[in-house]
């Protein structure tokens, strides 16, 4: 029975898991990307509360946050091909990229909302008096000032998005948790194994911890 922990072991493993960093990396950014665009579609419409529309987004911000991703992911993966074939084809990546999409942007739209509530209202009425539609007031004038209260809060989702990639490998994507697990389970060094990805996870959440903070430094320099 081992009763040390093997940091040679650790040492070699290491390399092998970065290998897959790439695949967990490209989910959280594709996921980061899709989620962001489909969160600003649902805050603009929560805040001009467009009709039956304005509903059917609440719905969905309150069914995406009152239940857990990897439930989601596993409704996305397992269960609704049952009942849409065009869904069968789909892999455990597309899957896995969808469902964080889905997940993070009933999230980041409540804080993109916030973020536009909390720009004074006499900006739009600014706009409305020169000529332009509500619409073009809220891309052209609101949402760019909102992105600066928005950042850091969009900024921490990514980083539980890079986190949450982890559970796609219940799905069988071979991403950096998923090969952990392999290995693990082939040298029943679990610790270890599973102490090499923490770390690699960790090495990732500080990098981009210190990319967050360096952006909120540049667009708060002007205020």
């Amino acid at each position: 029975m081992q009763t040390s922990l093997d940091v040679q072991y650790i040492v070699e493993l290491l390399p092998i898991l970065l290998k897959y960093l790439g695949v967990t990396m490209e989910m959280a950014l594709w996921g980061f990307f899709f989620a962001l665009i489909l969160a600003v579609v649902l805050a603009v419409i929560k805040v001009f509360k467009v009709p039956l529309v304005h509903q059917a987004a609440g719905l969905f911000i309150s069914f995406f946050r009152g239940t857990p991703l990897l439930v989601q992911l596993f409704l996305l993966y397992y269960g609704l091909p049952h009942y849409i074939p065009a869904l069968a084809g789909m892999d455990a990546f597309t899957a896995a990229v969808i469902g964080l999409s889905l997940h993070f942007a009933a999230y980041m739209a409540e804080s993109i909302r916030g973020a536009i509530l909390g720009i004074d209202k006499s900006q739009m009425e600014a706009c409305l008096s020169i000529g332009m539609t509500r619409l073009q007031g809220m891309f052209r004038i609101i949402l760019p000032q909102a992105s600066r209260v928005a950042t850091p809060s969009l900024m921490n989702y990514f980083i539980d998005m890079i986190k949450s990639t982890s559970l796609a490998f219940t799905l069988g994507v071979a991403e950096i948790m998923a090969k952990a697990q392999m290995e693990a389970a082939s040298s029943f060094k679990f610790f270890e194994s599973f102490l090499a990805v923490a770390l690699i996870y960790w090495a990732v959440v500080v990098f981009f911890t210190r990319i967050q903070h360096i952006v909120e430094t540049r667009l708060n320099k002007a205020y």
